[in-house]
């Protein structure tokens, strides 16, 4: 960041000096109004805060929006939330018109240009469409406009949807590498207990460790579900982007400046801090996040060790297992031999390779498999290690052992 920049910042009165690009998510509880169909109130708030950053700091934003179906269902006359694929989608194509015009006289009050993106998981598993979407967004970024990303529910299909807006967020603000992502919903933020059921719960105002059980535990205690994904996939959100560098805010969209107090610094909200000073690089968070894995590498002690100690590439001779069906260039995960995932990478061999030279040293794998063969299964340039461990999963296979 320019020095420039920096004490545009510090004159703002900004808590977080070194922000440039920050990813804004509204939740359908923020966002949807069951009369209007568009809470138009939210989105006017939100481009006068934005707007005010860029104003006065140059920080850039992106937003990443819900509302398409319920716009759409407004303007279709339906009563209950579309339950058939065809009728969601075409509430979806209705209603984002409607969503978009909201967007674009909100921020023209304020000088500001808008444009819309809407993606699906395709987007981001291929590496070209990834890149050429990276540079769009950087392109609008630098002329000023703001983007309003949304998912493309009118063709997306159970296979490429995203799941839910809070992963979308999480996948924009890694390829953007953007300083910080704050994920707008109807609480206040990150409670020890459900507040709608628990009058003594209390507000969690910063977490400095994820895996603390406490923070678990708070979660599944909160049932009172925000949109698709719940408190649950925000918190998948912050510890993807924590171990990454990036600090996550949780706060209600409903309040008056939810965005300017969090860059404030003000106790309004959860702050969730990196556990990771250091940011990964976007192709690194990339191959941990953006794509599919596509089978497990099962390793010993040993090569764990290794690899999360020493970052050295993944060899054949610590490898004891394999699940899926993949071949060179695809991405897989890599577990200890409890099944705990601990990386993501992609693969320089076949699972059929895989199979017939693991636990053999180089030597024996030239002769094996071929001279041309790459020595290392994974390569550590294209290997990222994930902040939490947990159960290996794949498409389909078994294990080899």
């Amino acid at each position: 960041m320019s020095e420039e920049s920096a004490e545009k910042n510090k004159k703002a009165n900004l808590a977080f000096p070194g922000i440039r690009k920050i990813v804004v998510k509204l939740g359908s509880g923020t966002i949807a109004d069951p009369k209007e169909g568009i809470n138009e109130t939210t989105i006017r708030a939100l481009a006068a805060q934005l707007s005010h950053l860029w104003s006065k700091s140059r920080i850039a934003s992106v937003v990443v929006t819900s509302g398409a179906v319920a716009a759409g269902r407004k303007k279709l006359g339906m009563r209950e939330r579309p339950r058939t694929v065809a009728l969601k989608q075409a509430a979806a194509a209705v209603g984002q018109t409607t969503l978009m015009r909201s967007y674009e006289q909100a921020f023209e009050k304020h000088g500001r240009h808008v444009a819309q993106l809407l993606l699906t998981h395709e987007d981001f598993e291929n590496r070209e469409r990834y890149v050429n979407a990276q540079n769009t967004l950087s392109t609008l970024l630098s002329r000023g406009i703001v983007p309003i990303i949304n998912e493309n529910d009118t063709v997306a299909t159970q296979e490429i949807r995203l799941g839910d807006n809070d992963h979308l967020a999480t996948l924009v603000t890694q390829m953007l590498g953007a300083d910080m992502l704050i994920l707008l919903t109807t609480s206040d933020g990150l409670f020890t207990k459900d507040p709608s059921r628990h009058p003594d719960a209390r507000r969690i105002s910063v977490v400095k460790n994820l895996d603390d059980e406490s923070i678990r535990m708070a979660v599944e205690k909160s049932t009172s579900p925000v949109g698709v994904g719940g408190m649950e996939s925000k918190l998948e959100a912050a510890s993807a982007l924590s171990s990454s560098g990036i600090p996550v805010v949780i706060a209600s969209g409903l309040s008056r400046r939810p965005v300017l107090d969090a860059l404030e610094g003000k106790d309004a909200g959860t702050l969730i801090l990196p556990r990771n000073m250091e940011k990964l690089s976007t192709r690194k968070m990339w191959i941990a996040y953006a794509r599919h894995s596509h089978g497990t590498i099962i390793v010993d002690d040993g090569a764990k060790r290794v690899l999360l100690e020493k970052g050295k590439s993944l060899l054949p001779a610590g490898v004891t297992g394999v699940q899926g069906d993949f071949v060179i260039g695809e991405v897989v995960s890599v577990a200890d031999n409890k099944g705990r995932v601990f990386a993501r990478g992609i693969a320089q061999w076949s699972v059929d390779q895989v199979k017939r030279g693991m636990g053999l040293h180089t030597g024996e794998i030239r002769s094996l498999l071929g001279a041309d063969m790459a020595v290392e299964v994974v390569h550590r340039d294209d290997l990222t290690i994930l902040p939490v461990s947990k159960p290996a999963e794949t498409k389909k296979g078994t294990a080899s052992r």
